[in-house]
């Protein structure tokens, strides 16, 4: 394609706001090869943050391998979570008993306040 230019002979005003309006919407040439620079930059310092993050993967790695799970130590843990859930099923029964008991001495009194006919206020009952 075959571009032709003619010369005309424009006034310095349209002029100034043509290329104003030129300057205000496109990057010059000089901006743009800055930011390329300064892309490349990044570009080069994660490249450098990415290099020592899979040196620092490579070693945690290792510290993964060398930390094996001793069966003495897995056994005596699996004792003491038993153990604990063992207690925790007592204490819940000793609870539950705990409540029947409570409930128990507040029906003998309601039995006997009725037997006497007296109204007194016990301990789980508000006043």
């Amino acid at each position: 394609m075959v571009r032709l230019m003619r010369r005309a002979l424009v006034p310095t005003p349209l002029r100034k706001a043509v290329l104003g309006w030129f300057d205000a919407r496109y990057i010059s040439r000089a901006d743009h090869r800055q930011d390329v620079k300064d892309a490349l930059w990044e570009v080069r310092t994660l490249a450098r943050e990415v290099t020592s993050l899979r040196a620092e993967v490579v070693e945690l790695r290792a510290q993964v391998t060398r930390a094996r799970l001793d069966p003495a130590r897995a056994g005596r843990w699996d004792d003491a979570h038993r153990l604990a859930r063992e207690t925790a099923v007592a204490l819940d029964e000793v609870l539950r008993n705990e409540v029947l008991l409570w409930q128990a001495v507040d029906r003998a009194d309601a039995t006997r306040d009725r037997a006497t006919g007296t109204q007194e206020p016990t301990a789980g009952s508000a006043g």
